[in-house]
């Protein structure tokens, strides 16, 4: 089962989206420098479908999107857990912040519509950084993927 460490509602995780960001505990990649080392303890309250449904509705019409950031340990429940979600709130998109490299074998992507690949390297930065070896994608109608990380990355002082 997955544990969940906090919650936000965030403006930059997901471009044009405003989402309920979900930081899930547990992570196995241990990333040397990672912005949030909390999230190597297995701890924290439950994340079940009631308690995600329970998540939203506390969010009501304020976000367009739901970001599960990180369950690299478990990806099978981030992708149930995102088919529960298309099903009692289908007007909200599905993000998931992966520190993968690759998704694993035959993972089944059509639960979401964003999902952020890729360990945090210090020297390369983040998705932000011009040299970040993360990438964004966003689902296309057809089931293909974009990759959208330019969108992360500032061109001048108004972004």
């Amino acid at each position: 089962m997955l544990r969940y460490a906090d919650t936000d509602v965030v403006f930059q995780e997901v471009p044009d989206e405003v989402s309920l960001a979900i930081s899930i505990a547990g992570c196995p990649n241990g990333c040397p420098g990672c912005h949030s080392p909390h999230l190597l303890d297995d701890a924290g309250p439950m994340l079940d479908a009631a308690e995600l449904h329970r998540l939203v509705e506390c969010c009501g019409s304020g976000i367009t999107c739901v970001c599960f950031m990180g369950g690299d340990a478990a990806p099978e429940q981030v992708r149930a857990l995102a088919l529960g979600l298309r099903e009692l709130h289908p007007h909200l998109r599905v993000a998931w912040y992966s520190g993968r490299q690759l998704l694993p074998q035959g993972f089944d992507t059509s639960a979401f519509d964003y999902i952020k690949l890729g360990p945090y390297v210090e020297a390369q930065g983040p998705l932000s950084s011009p040299t970040t070896n993360q990438r964004m994608l966003r689902r296309r109608p057809d089931g293909s993927w974009d990759d959208i990380t330019s969108r992360f990355q500032r061109r001048g002082p108004l972004g």
